[in-house]
């Protein structure tokens, strides 16, 4: 299959791409892309627990431990006992995690008012519809659903 017509290819290059352009303007600011996607999901004024975070944003735990622990050295978040769970953590933001906050949903917002102003509506629409259709196909474990049938027979 020509690479230029695989979904995945296209998917994986663009993805990259973003990553690339985000962590050079993440770099500027003394970040990463990882670090203001996590700033960007933890609540403003009421802060996240912890145990909510990684499942939010498909990270696994050991590499969110990794962040949170820099952001945390950075002075970006702090970590408070959870009033409702003695067990668990929130995640709050600094006012400096709130200033590199903004910073990043800035970047975010200007990357999708770029795309917007060369991309039609209709377009994003069916994009969103795709993409949308991947997600739910992957979840409901359907793209490989034939294969784990025979997988099943065969032992």
């Amino acid at each position: 299959m020509d690479k230029n017509k695989s979904i995945d290819h296209q998917l994986r290059a663009t993805w990259q791409a973003v990553a690339k352009l985000y962590n050079e303007q993440a770099a500027k600011h003394d970040s990463t892309m990882a670090t203001a996607f996590v700033l960007l999901n933890i609540d403003y004024d009421k802060g996240t627990p912890s145990t909510a975070l990684g499942p939010s944003m498909g990270m696994e735990p050991t590499s969110l431990s990794r962040i949170l622990k820099t952001m945390e050295e950075k002075g970006a978040i702090v970590r408070e006992k959870n009033p409702n769970d003695g067990r668990s953590v929130i995640i709050k933001l600094t006012d400096y995690g709130k200033e590199m906050r903004e910073i990043s949903k800035g970047h975010v917002i200007g990357f999708n008012n770029k795309i917007r102003e060369h991309v039609t509506e209709q377009e994003l629409d069916a994009f969103f519809k795709v993409t949308s259709t991947i997600n739910k196909l992957i979840a409901d474990k359907v793209i490989y659903q034939e294969e784990k049938k025979i997988n099943k027979k065969a032992v």
